[in-house]
């Protein structure tokens, strides 16, 4: 129970509403007894309600903070590994070595997927996006392991999350193969979980792939850097699938479709496009200029943040993990990324960007990343949906491994009141 009380006054009635405190953050007016009193609150792209208790995720946005069960993430991106952290999310805190070796040989031992999924890809067209085919597929998984769906059950739900954290990169790369027309690669278990994923996007049956420790060390910085986002859009959506009842699989695709969307998930694809409408280092007066014009539509994607403020403290990590691959690839001077860096020097010095807090963020950086190591950009969102989704995963099973409600938001009725039908 709480103490703290926040009074509202409505109609010359006054309602009192409990106050809680988090272990950290702003605190927060429980209005759930509103309902009593025949009002709702209204509240746009839900930005001020929590709309659940978590204990994964927390964000401070205004002072570029974010923690993973209390952990820093810049911390978790230096000495940690996609995996460790996976583990982390899930259960709360970081593993033993032995818990830590079990967890690993685990997820390599369901890395494969049934045979019969294979033949699902055959019914999309060559030229599907990546993104509509990882919805389709995922959401299929309910179809081959419906013998373990009592989700009431801790022990069934341990399993899908094994099989969702061992299989996504199976199907991701899988999407790949499937538009460039090559053989789908079997995983390989002697690989780390990153190089896995390489291996079976670039690998061929006559000419296997040999993992870059640079380039492997890269995509798992990735992976861990987009692990979870707390309550976000997708995440959101998952959750409120998973208030229904549905299986983890469905409310899993149910995240990746909202991740699809530009204004969520497809950041880091928007910067590559902004650099080739770009196209030459001579034009970026021209763009600067254009981005400081209000009237103009023209805007400089993977610079500022919604949430963070300040600096994005992902874009740190992720910057030294371009730098590296660059440099480890030899694209320093590539045109492309001539550009990037030109951008960013900008960014870092105009009076504008500064003044604005318009700096470089974690989508500019894995942008640069993802296209350096040979990615297409239209796999730019699959490989985010990869890694988001032991965070989302991690709060369908929050939610359900307690007691919740059916998500149920209410409106604003802005229609016609009750009118009769015409006469004829």
């Amino acid at each position: 129970m709480t103490d703290k009380k926040a009074t509202l006054s409505v109609n010359g009635k006054t309602i009192e509403l409990p106050v809680y405190s988090g272990a950290t953050g702003p605190d927060v007016i429980d209005v759930r007894g509103l309902v009593e009193e025949g009002l709702f609150t209204y509240d746009p792209g839900f930005v001020s309600t929590a709309a659940c208790e978590s204990q994964i995720t927390y964000i401070d946005g205004a002072n570029g903070v974010l923690l993973h069960r209390g952990y820093p993430i810049e911390q978790l991106a230096e000495k940690s590994d996609y995996l460790e952290v996976c583990y982390l999310l899930i259960h709360g805190e970081l593993p033993t070595a032995e818990q830590a070796e079990e967890f690993r040989s685990t997820v390599k031992n369901h890395t494969m997927i049934h045979e019969q999924l294979r033949n699902f890809f055959n019914g999309f067209r060559r030229d599907a996006h990546p993104m509509a085919i990882m919805c389709g597929v995922v959401g299929a998984l309910s179809a081959f392991y419906h013998d373990t769906m009592d989700f009431s059950d801790e022990h069934h739900r341990e399993i899908a999350a094994f099989r969702l954290m061992a299989k996504m990169p199976t199907l991701a790369a899988m999407c790949y193969k499937y538009s460039t027309g090559q053989p789908f690669m079997y995983p390989r278990n002697d690989l780390d979980y990153a190089g896995n994923f390489l291996h079976m996007m670039f690998g061929t049956p006559c000419e296997p792939y040999q993992v870059n420790p640079v380039v492997a060390k890269a995509m798992d910085r990735i992976f861990v850097l987009h692990a979870d986002h707390e309550q976000n859009a997708s995440t959101s959506t998952v959750r409120l699938a998973g208030s229904s009842g549905a299986n983890p699989f469905a409310c899993i695709a149910s995240g990746i479709a909202a991740l699809w969307g530009p204004a969520h998930g497809g950041a880091n694809e928007a910067v590559l496009n902004m650099l080739l409408e770009i196209g030459d280092e001579s034009r970026i007066p021209e763009f600067i200029q254009r981005a400081k014009d209000k009237s103009d539509p023209f805007r400089l994607m993977g610079f500022g943040h919604r949430v963070y403020k300040n600096f994005d403290p992902r874009a740190k990590v992720m910057k030294q993990t371009c730098d590296d691959v660059l440099k480890e690839l030899g694209c320093e001077n590539d045109p492309l990324f001539r550009i990037a860096r030109e951008l960013e020097r900008i960014a870092l010095e105009d009076p504008y960007f500064v003044e604005k807090k318009l700096y470089p963020n974690v989508d500019f950086y894995s942008g640069i990343i993802l296209r350096a190591v040979g990615i297409p950009v239209s796999m730019f969102t699959v490989i985010f949906a990869m890694a988001r989704t032991i965070g989302w995963f991690s709060h369908w099973h929050e939610m359900v491994s307690s007691s919740y409600r059916i998500g149920r938001p209410r409106q604003l009725y802005t229609g016609h009141t009750a009118r009769d039908y015409p006469s004829k």
